[in-house]
């Protein structure tokens, strides 16, 4: 079987086939995120439905990245009267954002609510200077 019949395989969901559309094959192990900045605030926001926060996830702050973690274990069971049918999906999920420079991990906040965790961080107002050099470029 062509990859592209793979693709467009009918035992797949609508919903299924339309992810695969927007996010390709490696869409399957990211978190879709939105980031905005409010006021002073950077706040960033992530998909996990179905996902037990305080079992399933795990938010952290090291060398200037937000990194959020996720597994999911799901299962479906249908029974009909001459029929019986599991479906189940896991998996890890991961995104690492950048975020600015002077953010401490002790003012950093998390909270999930209906399928959406929020992550809140204060963006500092004067963060440290950094300066920058010029790096020479040899001819070869």
């Amino acid at each position: 079987m062509s990859d592209l019949m793979r693709w467009f395989d009918t035992r797949r969901s609508p919903i299924d086939m339309i992810e695969k559309l927007f996010e390709g094959e490696a869409g399957t192990t990211g978190i879709r995120v939105e980031e905005v900045v409010e006021g002073n605030t950077l706040v960033v926001r992530a998909e996990l439905p179905g996902i037990d926060p305080e079992k399933d996830v795990d938010v952290t702050i090291s060398d200037g990245f937000l990194e959020i973690k996720a597994q999911r274990q799901e299962k479906t069971e249908h029974k009909d009267k001459n029929t019986y049918r599991s479906e189940f999906r896991y998996g890890s999920f991961s995104r690492r954002l950048p975020v600015p420079e002077g953010v401490r991990e002790e003012d950093v906040t998390a909270s999930y609510k209906d399928g959406v965790l929020e992550v809140r961080t204060p963006v500092p107002e004067n963060p440290p200077a950094t300066s920058g050099k010029k790096i020479p470029i040899i001819r070869g």
